[in-house]
């Protein structure tokens, strides 16, 4: 159940650090933010911080969650690609307000997690895939919006992921390849390349190519 003055709280706070969208204020106070943490840090689940996940992930602190879902100006008439499933939260919050959202993680411990958490919730317009993220999802493409929840090295997003872009379409990615140096960076796809805006400086865990080790997917498996 949720605490109402720490959601209350909470939503003051997003407000106050620039989260205007009432559809994402909508989705961040449908969404139990509780049902995603481990147990261990229940009391914290309201609090404005990341949390860890296991496997070296965390779940993104609300400010960001909410910062990253306003710039990437979703609608329902959106088809979302989610790079890093994570916890399921940002998952969820998404899935709120897009038509249909695909995700991939490279954990299959945490996606199968997350999945459990989302049909527990009756979110019925999310597929998922356990997977190299880094190669997008191909027979999906395009996508309207891509999110990605790990930050790449380089001045542009994977080539597999702007491919899979609709011309139009947005892409909001960590960007840099030390913590200290990351920012979240908003590209735009044109008829004549990617059109960049940074916008706020993250910190977010690499992102990675291929599986673990030990978890061999192959190409992915969707559920």
């Amino acid at each position: 159940m949720i605490a109402e003055p720490r959601l209350i709280r909470l939503l003051m706070t997003l407000r106050r650090s620039g989260i205007s969208d009432h559809r994402v204020l909508g989705a961040i106070e449908r969404v139990p933010r509780e049902a995603f943490v481990p147990d261990a840090f229940l009391d914290q689940a309201y609090e404005d911080i990341a949390l860890p996940i296991g496997h070296g992930q965390t779940i993104s602190q609300p400010m960001v969650v909410g910062l990253m879902t306003q710039a990437l100006a979703v609608t329902d008439r959106h088809k979302v690609l989610e790079i890093g499933t994570g916890s399921g939260y940002q998952a969820a919050v998404l899935a709120r307000i897009c038509r249909r959202l695909y995700t991939i993680e490279r954990h299959k411990p945490l996606l199968d997690l997350a999945l459990g958490r989302i049909a527990s919730m009756r979110i019925s317009n999310i597929t998922a895939r356990w997977g190299d993220g880094m190669k997008g999802w191909p027979e999906q493409a395009p996508f309207e919006r891509i999110i990605v929840t790990a930050a790449h090295r380089g001045d542009l997003p994977p080539h597999a992921l702007t491919d899979q872009l609709a011309i139009g379409g947005i892409i909001v990615i960590p960007m840099g390849d030390e913590k200290r140096n990351q920012r979240l960076v908003r590209f735009t796809r044109t008829e004549t390349g990617l059109e960049r805006e940074d916008l706020w400086p993250v910190r977010f865990v690499p992102l990675l190519p291929d599986l673990p080790d030990g978890e061999d997917g192959g190409s992915g498996q969707s559920y």
